[in-house]
Formats: structure tokens, C-alpha cells, sequence
């Protein structure tokens, strides 16, 4: 955890207490300690192998470092002792998203820790986790939604939520998590798509440029009437761009050999917005090549003049695609999503400070270093659409004769004030400062160069704030040029939305994954064991009900009751497995909340909450 104290956290006092040893546990991986974590949880584990905490921590602490499938067997055996605990399912999802092709699985345990345990924000997150790695950005955001209606200061929700409206992808976002596919063999087919696509653009940009020399020069010169004429090649060309086709379909023999996973590639296509454009560029390259080929214009002088549409267009696109990718790829990354509503939750995610200067929120951002860098990638998101609307509005009253038109560029500064209504503290980047200025000051130099040129007519100051303008936005570019070198040449964050990360951090309380299990006094088990009172209160198929129980055949040492119970018991637990168990005694009865499950002939009770409450007249009351 970003932040915490790394001191040594010691045994404890009582090295026989199983729980104790939990509870050391619990501290270490609070404090970053995973492997002294690790074995605090063995600790309690062989003192008490019963307990499913041990193993839901012992679980915790190996998927921190990094052992992901003894992480898996760990939370495994918490969910076989505890099957209707919500932690032990909390547990195990978290680790079965980290293992490839075990998204579903994950997803079915996170429900059933929802459906468990509603009211605890912690499984909604995970819920909302699960869907935002397969890009349900909608789904996602109500999951998040109902964490925070439970508990407004989740810092991952926060954060998260705001993920989901900057429409966030996972670095590998070609990939579902909830295929059967190894992640391997799908980015095996991608690079094989990819390498394909790159193959045959290169081949045919390269043809083309050949042609356009055997077909343009000839005619160059004989229109330039020179009297040494370039002998004509046309026929040689089109000889040499039917070779060219020849090598494109070597190319494509030989990567879709590579690919494998063809039954997934069109579901990649439409997650990967990179990889669709690259596999459409491979296909549309090809055909614009062949109408270029089919349409190569004859070497006379007058050819500049007769070039056809077809060929022209269709050596352009040819020989000028990679940028045009470029182009798209950059609008679409650029304008994707909503920054400034994703700042203001970036921003609720951040603790408010608190004592002398409290008004300074930037000495808070070292709380959470995902919600910080989010931030900040927030902000690169907004200066460059802030560069690119300037860029836009200050080409549209030269290209529509109408100087009045540049007045329009205030808008661009009036967008940019609205950053400062988020709260979101703006990091301490002087190339992040200048990329957002810059914008800022060509839009309101050309809105006055605009002004000045409708009132007063050709001036030569209008000229120079134009030139201020350009150089303004000039300047932001390079600022982010600067800022993305220095990132690549560190080998830190850029500002570019392949740095945006999610958060795990649960803020200053206790994950649920690593809560204590609800612990039985020798007493409420001496009377559940013995007991003839025993009442089962469910949710009914019309309305809250009480039960008798017909037998309560053991109470386990880790706590978990097994009842026997008629058919309207086994309905109702289908229905909302969460019930509470009376349990009487001559002395006080009690109040077990937990949740039930089914197992063969029994079902299993796992307390969540145990209270103990004398009989009338004697009012205290106990909790456990």
C-alpha cells in the first residue's frame, strides 16, 4: 500500500490463539509486509485449520506476491469451510480474475458475495472491476454506483467510476477475459494481424511509389518539353504491380498460417479499435491498389492534366494511410469519454485534508497514487482537446473568408474554466502548465485578431497576434512532445491514456476480504447443540417467515451451523439466502444473522453477526 508504515509488525502475545495470529495478519498486509503477512496466516492456520480467516489471509498475502494459483487454492478452502461467507467469496473472485480464462468463474463468485452480503460496498467494486476489464463501461458504473450509495469515501469506486467515463480499455483490450482463449494465443493472432496488415501496406506503398515514377516522370518531362524524353515504362509497371499482388498474397499465406485463434478475431476486431483499423487498412489497401493499377494513366504530355479521380484517390490512399491512421487514431483517443466529469471523481477519491492548511489539497495526492495519475492524465486529455478545438477554430475564418468568425475561439478558454469547478488538484507539471495554456492564449489572440480584422481592415497587429496565436499552439506542442520523451526515456507514465491504471486501495479501513469471521461463544454453541428452541426466520416466497428447525445436527469449530429444515426452509434459502437463527436458552437467547446454503440434505449456516440478549426484565444485551 502506497504510503503506509513498512515497520515490523510483532507476533502476538498470545502465540496460541489462532485469531491473534489473524489479527497480525491483518496488520502486516496493512503495513505492506505480504510475506510476513504469509506467515502470520500459516501461523494461525496450523493452531486452528478450521477457521476459513487464516486461509481467506493466507490468500491475500500470496496473491500480493504474486503466487497467484496457491492464492486460488487458499481462498478455495476459506469458501469449502465457510461456503455462505461473503469475505471467503469476496476472496476468492479477486483471485480467479488474475488467473487467465477464470473471468466467468470470478464473476459468479462475485455475485454470490453480492447476493450474501448487499449492504458491504466491497463486492459491488469487484463486480464493477470484473465488467470494466471486458469494457462494460455502463455496467461498470452501476456497480460503482451501488458501492458509493453504501459508502460514500470508497476511494476505488471513486476512482473507478471515473475510469468508466473516460471509457477506459485495459492495456491488452483485445482480449475478453471471458473467453476460454489463453490471452497468449489471442495476442499471438493479433501480432500475426497486426504484422500482416504492416506487410502489405509497406509492399504496395512501395509498388505504388515505383509506378508513380515509371508513369510520372515521363510525363514530367515531356510536358517540361525537354528534348531528352525519359522513355515510357507503363507496361513494365503494370508488370512489376501484378508482382507486387503476388508478394501481398505470400504475405497473407504466411501470417494467417499465424493467427490460430480464428474464431475470436472478430470479436477482437470490435474491442480493439487499433487492431479494426489495422485489419481495415490491410483490406482496403489492397483494393485501392488494384483500381489504381487497373486505372494507370498512359505517359503523354498533357497527363498531369488527365490523371483520373480514380487512380489519384486511389494512390493516395495507398501511399498516405499510415498518417490517416494516424489521424483517426489520435481524434478518437483524444475525444473519447468525458475528463472533466472523470476529474470530479478523481477528485472525490482524494481525502480531504484536515488542520493547518487545509485549503492545499495537493499534499493530500500522495493518498492514492491511482487517483493522482489519473489526474493528471485527465488533465493531458484536456489540454489536448483544448489544442486541437483552437487548432479547428482558428482555421475556419481563413477557410470561410470571414475574420468575424475567430471570435468563436473563446471558446476554447471558456471550456478550460470549467476544469477549475472539478476540485481536482492540478499536478505539478510545468510542461502540463504550458499545454494548457497555450491553447488558451492562441484562442484569445485570434479572437482578437478577428475582431481587429472585421473593425478596422488589413493592420499589420493583426498579422502579428495571428503569429502569436500559431506560435501559442506551436509551443503546446511542444510541450507535449517534451513531456511524452521524457516519459518514454524514464520509462514512467506518459501523458497518454495508455497511463490511466485502476484502483484496488479501500482507503483507511479494513478490505471485506480480510474482515474477521463472525466467532461463536462456548455458550451459544453449548445451546444450539442442545436446544429443542431453535427458529429459522427467511424470506418467503410471500413475505418474511419463522421456521421451526427440525434438528440442529452440529455447530462446527469454525462456527458454521447445520440445520435440518422442511421444503418451505429450502425455498426460501433458494430465494435470499440471507436469515437469522433464534436460538434458546434458559438463561438469554441469541441472535445469529448469517447466510444459508445448501448442501446435500443440510443446509449450512454461516453467521455474519451473533447477538446475545437476556430475557425480558434484565435489559443487556451482548454482541459479538
Amino acid at each position: 500500500m502506497d504510503g503506509c508504515d513498512t515497520s515490523p509488525v510483532p507476533p502476538p502475545l498470545d502465540r496460541a490463539d489462532s485469531r491473534a495470529w489473524c489479527a497480525v495478519a491483518v496488520a502486516r498486509l496493512s503495513h505492506d509486509q505480504p510475506e510476513a503477512a504469509l506467515e502470520a496466516a500459516r501461523q494461525a492456520i496450523g493452531r486452528d485449520p478450521q477457521d476459513e480467516w487464516g486461509h481467506r489471509l493466507a490468500g491475500a498475502a500470496l496473491e500480493r506476491l504474486g503466487r497467484d494459483t496457491e492464492a486460488v487454492a487458499a481462498a478455495r478452502e476459506a469458501v469449502r469451510l465457510a461456503p455462505g461467507s461473503w469475505a471467503a467469496r469476496l476472496r476468492l473472485a479477486s483471485a480467479l480474475r488474475r488467473i487467465p480464462g477464470r473471468w466467468r468463474e470470478a464473476w459468479a463468485e462475485a455475485r454470490r458475495a453480492v447476493r450474501f452480503a448487499p449492504d458491504e460496498p466491497d463486492p459491488h467494486v469487484l463486480c464493477g472491476d470484473l465488467a470494466l476489464l471486458r469494457g462494460d463501461h455502463d455496467g461498470a458504473a452501476r456497480a460503482y454506483g451501488a458501492a458509493l450509495r453504501r459508502r460514500r469515501d470508497h476511494p476505488a469506486a471513486w476512482v473507478n467510476l471515473g475510469l468508466t467515463l473516460l471509457r477506459w480499455q485495459r492495456p491488452r483490450d483485445h482480449h475478453d477475459p471471458a473467453w476460454e482463449a489463453d490471452p497468449r494465443d489471442t495476442g499471438r493472432a493479433r501480432r500475426a494481424l497486426e504484422t500482416w496488415s504492416r506487410q502489405v501496406r509497406v509492399i504496395l506503398a512501395v509498388a505504388t511509389a515505383g509506378i508513380c515514377a515509371a508513369v510520372v516522370l515521363p510525363g514530367l518531362s515531356l510536358l517540361a518539353g525537354t528534348h531528352r524524353q525519359l522513355p515510357g515504362m507503363h507496361g513494365e509497371a503494370r508488370i512489376g504491380g501484378a508482382l507486387a499482388l503476388a508478394a501481398v498474397l505470400v504475405v497473407c499465406v504466411r501470417q494467417a498460417a499465424r493467427v490460430g485463434a480464428w474464431a475470436y478475431v472478430p470479436g477482437m476486431l470490435r474491442r480493439d479499435l487499433r487492431l479494426g483499423m489495422s485489419v481495415a487498412l490491410g483490406l482496403l489497401t489492397p483494393a485501392a491498389y488494384v483500381a489504381g493499377l487497373a486505372t494507370l494513366p498512359e505517359p503523354r504530355p498533357d497527363s498531369l492534366q488527365e490523371v483520373g479521380g480514380v487512380w489519384a484517390g486511389a494512390t493516395g490512399l495507398v501511399l498516405l494511410n499510415p498518417a490517416a491512421a494516424f489521424a483517426v487514431r489520435l481524434l478518437a483517443e483524444t475525444w473519447r469519454g468525458r475528463p472533466v466529469a472523470a476529474l470530479r471523481r478523481f477528485a472525490a477519491a482524494l481525502p480531504v485534508p484536515s488542520g493547518p492548511g487545509a485549503a492545499d489539497r495537493d499534499r493530500t495526492a500522495a493518498a492514492d497514487r491511482a487517483a493522482t495519475r489519473d489526474i493528471a492524465v485527465a488533465f493531458w486529455i484536456v489540454a489536448a482537446r483544448a489544442w486541437q478545438a483552437a487548432a479547428a477554430l482558428m482555421l475556419v475564418p481563413n477557410a470561410a473568408g470571414a475574420p468575424l468568425a475567430a471570435v468563436a475561439c473563446l471558446a476554447v478558454p471558456a471550456g478550460l474554466l470549467r476544469v477549475r469547478t472539478t476540485g481536482a488538484p492540478r499536478p505539478h507539471d510545468r510542461w502540463l502548465a504550458a499545454a494548457l495554456a497555450a491553447p488558451a492564449v492562441a484562442a484569445l489572440c485570434a479572437a482578437c485578431a478577428g475582431a481587429a480584422r472585421a473593425l478596422t481592415g488589413p493592420d499589420p497587429a493583426v498579422v502579428a497576434l495571428w503569429r502569436c496565436a500559431w506560435g501559442a499552439l506551436a509551443l503546446g506542442a511542444a510541450a507535449f512532445a517534451v513531456r511524452a520523451t521524457r516519459a518514454w526515456w524514464r520509462g514512467g507514465p506518459g501523458p497518454w491514456r495508455a497511463s490511466l491504471v485502476p484502483s484496488e486501495s479501500c482507503g483507511t479501513w479494513i478490505p471485506g476480504d480480510l474482515t474477521p469471521s463472525a466467532g461463536l461463544s462456548e455458550e451459544v454453541r453449548h445451546a444450539a447443540a442442545y436446544s429443542r428452541n431453535v427458529v429459522l426466520a427467511c424470506t418467503g416466497a410471500d413475505g418474511p417467515r419463522a421456521l421451526a428447525v427440525s434438528a440442529v445436527t452440529s455447530v462446527t469449530p469454525a462456527g458454521e451451523f447445520r440445520l435440518i429444515a422442511g421444503d418451505e426452509a429450502w425455498d426460501a434459502v433458494r430465494r435470499d439466502p440471507r436469515v437469522v437463527l433464534f436460538v434458546g436458552d434458559p438463561r438469554f437467547w441469541a441472535e445469529v444473522r448469517g447466510v444459508a446454503v445448501p448442501d446435500d440434505d443440510v443446509l449450512r449456516v454461516t453467521p455474519r453477526q451473533v447477538l446475545m440478549r437476556e430475557y425480558p426484565g434484565r435489559h443487556q444485551a451482548r454482541t459479538r
